[in-house]
């Protein structure tokens, strides 16, 4: 609510607020730098600093004012950060319409206009699947997935690396659990290297580097405005596309900027969506290039998945109380992507893959050798084969999905394995594709999921996939 007096600007934020604010400052009584109101706000906010000076100050006063908070918390379905944060940006927008005045010739300029057909529903969507298609699929799927990794997998890790490197370790080390540990099939340097640097890295290399692009052109809010309609059917916003895009390039990372999300139902959906229907750069990458050539294959693949997202979201959405919250989202201007900046992106988000990520698949090469040596890996694959079979695809597939498990990457590159073996047929190929985007997360982002939504969450989210 704004003041009569132009020169005074009171900020009231309704009745509950209002009268729980009133009610924190009476329990005040301590000494304080700032004003009570404000102590007040930031309470209901939330703040952990300002509640531990708050509890040293008061004492045995502390606990009735938690029952004023909660009490207030109660009064709204939405956290109070969020509904305060609303209010605060609707008065702000009393504000700019009272002191700005807005050119609209702007948006008759190139920009302006772009600027609208990004976010019209029919020429938007369009827009984006233009995008998608050249940016994911032939850049991502077609180069990365197809023409890179076929370049350093056959050629330079095929010819020049791995060769000479497998016949010096035969030759020089005594000992058979050590040439099994480096450079035998399950080794670091034949599986988990290969497959980091040869399959997994120039696909997300590719990916980030076409994310970097989208996102320094301002490209990606406008996209979050787009798919808002369509994600409040499954109980999200726009907003949540930030996570959701990321999820493509490791869904790891994704559930933890899921945490940026406002309500608790919306990052359980979007953690739920992440580890169930949105594939890794590694999968996506791999799957694009192997149905890159069977365009059916790849279209029955696209409808499933997209099918399993929307439907899922919409059940899960229907199941869990709550509203979808009010959205809002600061739209940059358009601009042409600035080299210096989509290759610090770019140079960044690889540096976090080699030092996050490419330990892991050393990591996970040692369990798979210690699986296979104590032959408790056999017996997983043993377990899983028959309804490898039940599904309709070769024995040989239980290790893909097992891969899997350790990291999606693994699973991907499995995938790839397999294929160019020759022992996958077009359907089998299909329905591997399918059945690993839902299979169940990998470790990391098992952990990850614990992390952020706690152990039971984490378990739920698997049964629901093993189911």
């Amino acid at each position: 609510m704004l003041s009569a007096n132009p020169r005074l600007l009171e900020i009231t934020y309704g009745e509950p607020i209002e009268k729980a604010v009133a009610q924190i400052e009476k329990l005040l009584t301590g000494t304080y730098v700032i004003m009570k109101r404000s102590i007040a706000l930031l309470l209901l906010l939330g703040d952990e600093d300002m509640a531990n000076q708050v509890r040293k100050a008061e004492g045995d006063r502390y606990e009735a004012i938690v029952q004023v908070v909660k009490e207030a918390e109660s009064q709204f379905d939405m956290p109070l950060n969020y509904v305060i944060s609303v209010e605060r940006y609707k008065i702000s927008q009393k504000v700019v319409k009272q002191v700005v005045t807005q050119n609209e010739g702007n948006a008759r300029t190139l920009s302006g206009k772009l600027s609208a057909i990004t976010m019209h529903p029919v020429f938007g969507s369009i827009l984006l699947l233009l995008v998608l298609y050249f940016g994911l699929y032939q850049f991502v799927g077609v180069f990365g997935a197809g023409t890179v990794v076929n370049f350093l997998e056959n050629s330079i890790f095929g010819k020049f690396i791995l060769p000479p490197i497998s016949h010096f370790i035969e030759v020089t080390i005594p000992w058979d659990w050590l040439k099994e540990l480096l450079a035998r099939q399950y080794g670091i340097l034949t599986l988990g290297i290969r497959y980091a640097i040869a399959i997994v890295l120039p696909i997300v290399g590719t990916f980030f580097l076409m994310f970097s692009v989208i996102e320094d052109t301002g490209y990606l809010p406008r996209i979050a405005m787009l798919v808002d309609r369509v994600f409040k059917k499954i109980g999200l916003n726009g907003r949540a596309v930030i996570p959701m895009t990321l999820g493509f390039g490791c869904d790891t990372m994704a559930t933890m900027v899921s945490r940026t999300l406002e309500t608790k139902r919306e990052r359980f959906i979007a953690t739920l969506l992440l580890s169930l229907a949105i594939p890794c750069s590694a999968q996506l990458g791999v799957i694009l290039a192997l149905l890159s050539g069977h365009p059916l294959a790849l279209l029955i693949w696209v409808f499933f998945i997209v099918l399993v997202f929307l439907l899922v979201g919409f059940l899960t959405a229907k199941l869990m109380p709550g509203e979808s919250p009010t959205f809002y989202m600061e739209v940059p201007p358009l601009r042409l992507p600035k080299l210096s900046n989509v290759l610090v992106k770019t140079y960044t988000r690889m540096q976090w893959y080699f030092i996050e990520i490419l330990p892991l698949f050393i990591i996970a090469s040692v369990l798979i050798w210690i699986g296979n040596i104590t032959g408790l890996f056999h017996a997983l694959v043993t377990l899983i084969e028959p309804v490898v079979r039940w599904i309709g695809l070769p024995n040989q597939a239980a290790e893909m999905f097992l891969f899997g498990f350790f990291r999606r990457d693994y699973g991907a590159a499995g995938l790839y394995d397999l294929q160019k073996a020759g022992l996958l047929s077009i359907r089998q190929l299909v329905v591997s594709s399918v059945t690993l985007t839902l299979f169940v997360p990998c470790i990391a982002q098992f952990a990850m999921t614990i992390k952020v939504r706690g152990l039971k969450a984490a378990l739920g989210l698997s049964l629901i996939h093993i189911s």
